[in-house]
């Protein structure tokens, strides 16, 4: 997709927030100029950029932590057999639960701190990218591996050279399709017991002091947040499979 398609998209968002808020013409739905003002004067403040920061270290976190966790994990079940069928059911079990789901509990026993947010955000992504990389690493052709064993590679060879490189697409498609899902457990895991992040500045400014053109504002550093994020991972696969791109 070119960054041409990408501004016309934008522009229409936009014309079509504008008309909606003419139409319906009530503080609730400040139109895209109002929140545009409001957006600057509160990143020259610097309120919403310590929230911003705030967000954006919760969610790089836990997606480093899944992606140093499952990768492996994934390759690991992905070779093994005997082990993917012992865990299989477990995945099976854990795999759909909606892990929102799961943001009373983690707060409960990790506390407000920052940690109890990664966790939950950390759910999330390491699930996704267990069974993609697992699928992969077990969809490899056999006689892709036996040529490659041939060679003299040993099992460290074949994870380093043949199963990693295989698996890298599916690592980034995962982060891909987790990508909102993170930013939206983050939005409510950030309404409990917190003063900092993007969750709180929107609940605070829309509930609290009823200022929503701020609040608005929050939504759109959000939104940049995670378009940031998707188009970072989008960015990488086009550098690092450039084969896959290619076809």
């Amino acid at each position: 997709m070119s960054r041409r398609h990408l501004l016309l998209a934008g522009l229409a968002l936009l014309a079509l927030w504008q008309g909606v808020a003419m139409l319906v013409r009530q503080p609730v739905l400040p139109p895209p100029t109002e929140v545009g003002v409001a957006l600057w004067q509160e990143i020259r403040n610097g309120s919403l950029g310590g929230h911003f920061l705030a967000s954006l270290w919760r969610v790089v976190a836990s997606t480093l932590l899944a992606i140093f966790t499952a990768a492996p994990v994934g390759l690991i079940l992905g070779q093994s057999r005997r082990l993917n069928a012992f865990f299989a059911p477990v995945i099976y079990l854990l795999y759909p639960i909606p892990k929102v789901v799961f943001v009373p509990v983690v707060l409960l026993f990790l506390g407000i701190g920052d940690l109890s947010k990664i966790v939950v955000i950390f759910l999330i992504l390491f699930f996704q990218i267990l069974v993609l990389v697992r699928d992969q690493a077990a969809g490899l052709r056999p006689e892709l591996i036996l040529s490659v064993r041939s060679l003299g590679a040993g099992r460290l060879a074949l994870f380093r050279f043949v199963y990693l490189p295989a698996s890298l697409p599916a690592i980034l498609t995962a982060l891909r399709q987790s990508i909102g899902t993170a930013v939206a457990v983050l939005y409510v895991a950030e309404l409990f017991a917190t003063q900092k992040g993007l969750g709180y500045y929107i609940y605070l400014n829309g509930s609290a002091l009823l200022n929503y053109p701020a609040m608005y504002a929050g939504v759109v550093a959000m939104s940049v947040l995670g378009l940031g994020l998707y188009f970072l991972v989008d960015g990488m696969e086009k550098r690092w499979c450039r084969w896959q791109t290619a076809a």
